[in-house]
């Protein structure tokens, strides 16, 4: 399986490069995985398509504001990406341009043109990359200084620093917008690359398919009757890098952290004691009546449905490991057996990403490449703050 057979035509003019002016205004695709029927319809219009009894999964992880900026003692220019931590690991960035082993670096309040990339790198406290657009601020005193200690190669650096790298990320930092929006974060983002009840710190990036949730839709989905249970998983920035292997199955996912509550355990088994659940029950809802109200002998099948990829990464590997925290390396693709999930509602993805192999994993690569082509012809925004699409 190759990575190359995971690739589409994505127009740039398809990529939204800004939130909507109103959250829960986008649109969202609905995709019947078993007959690859398609619904174009609206995000506000989520609560259609779910049944009472059904068990929405919200990650509740919390972005950092983990851009930095810097500067050596030559004035040189230095771009930073705090990543997520794992327990007592060194703290991760991701940085583009060279350091060197006793670089010593100056931590900047400021702004910048973002430039078109970053490697990523590891760091005890903080490390840096080159970045050659001026930077504008300083820092108020130096004991925001970081020394490189070691290079590990692959743009992998740690460091020391007499600062926390998190308290200078929550002061210093800016949003860690993906790469592909090429632009500067703004003070928007800050609010709108973050999701309404984002809680435990610790993402490098966002669960970008909940960005689209509104509390007003929370209130309807309740009201019918849908179980809404969270769990944490702290995105790594590890989701936008490239795939450098040419096969699939060579390719070694990047770890990221999670913990699943009981309450959450809980009501995923209600629905598995039930008898619903993956297989177990109707999932053919767009030929049904009601778009989501596809009936079994008692009633409308219960279902369990992860908001994002990173939810059902999360389930699917306490579904293999039985283990509900610890460091998630979970890769999905094509051929994946999924034990959990029932129902995925997830944003479109770019070409040969991992995440578009999940989704691929879970609709199959023919219905899901169909949909994506629907998509495009039909204007759908793509990406981080474009449109969603439920797959069930």
């Amino acid at each position: 399986m190759l990575v190359s057979d995971f690739s589409y035509n994505l127009p740039e003019a398809r990529i939204a490069k800004f939130p909507p002016k109103e959250r829960g205004t986008t649109r969202l695709l609905v995709l019947d995985r078993k007959t690859g029927n398609i619904k174009d319809s609206y995000y506000k219009n989520l609560v259609d398509f779910l049944n009472p009894g059904d068990v929405l999964i919200l990650n509740d992880t919390r972005v950092m504001q983990s851009r930095l900026f810097c500067t050596l003692p030559d004035g040189r220019k230095r771009e930073l990406v705090v990543l997520e931590k794992h327990g007592d690991e060194p703290e991760r960035v991701m940085y583009r341009g060279k350091l060197h082993e006793g670089d010593k670096l100056c931590v900047k309040e400021q702004t910048f043109s973002q430039s078109e990339g970053v490697q990523s790198a590891t760091v005890r406290g903080l490390a840096s990359a080159a970045h050659g657009d001026e930077l504008i601020g300083r820092a108020p005193n130096n004991e925001k200084n970081i020394i490189v200690k070691h290079i590990l190669g692959n743009g992998i650096a740690e460091v020391e620093s007499t600062t926390s790298l998190s308290e200078l990320a929550e002061k210093y930092g800016t949003v860690p917008l993906p790469p592909y929006l090429h632009r500067d974060a703004t003070e928007d983002d800050k609010k709108r690359y973050q999701t309404i009840w984002a809680k435990n710190m610790g993402s490098a990036a966002a669960p970008t398919a909940s960005l689209n949730m509104t509390e007003e839709l929370l209130d309807r989905l309740r009201t019918k009757g849908v179980i809404i249970k969270y769990l944490t998983l702290h995105v790594g920035l590890g989701t936008f890098l490239p795939m450098r292997t040419d096969n699939v199955e060579d390719h070694k996912m990047h770890s990221e952290w999670f913990h699943i509550p009981e309450e959450t355990i809980k009501a995923i088994e209600s629905v598995t004691r039930a008898g619903d659940g993956p297989g177990r029950g109707p999932q053919n809802v767009l030929q049904s009546k009601n778009f989501g109200e596809g009936e079994g002998p008692a009633g409308p099948a219960r279902r369990i449905i992860a908001l994002g990829t990173t939810v059902a990464r999360t389930l699917e590997y306490y579904a293999k490991t039985g283990k509900t925290s610890g460091e998630d390396d979970i890769f999905i693709y094509p051929g994946f057996d999924f034990k959990i999930v029932d129902a995925l509602i997830t944003n479109f993805h770019a070409p040969k990403s991992t995440v578009l192999m999940l989704a691929s994993a879970f609709a199959g690569w023919d219905n899901l490449k169909n949909a994506y082509d629907h998509a495009i012809a039909e204007k759908y925004n793509f990406l981080s703050y474009g449109d969603s699409m439920l797959i069930c």
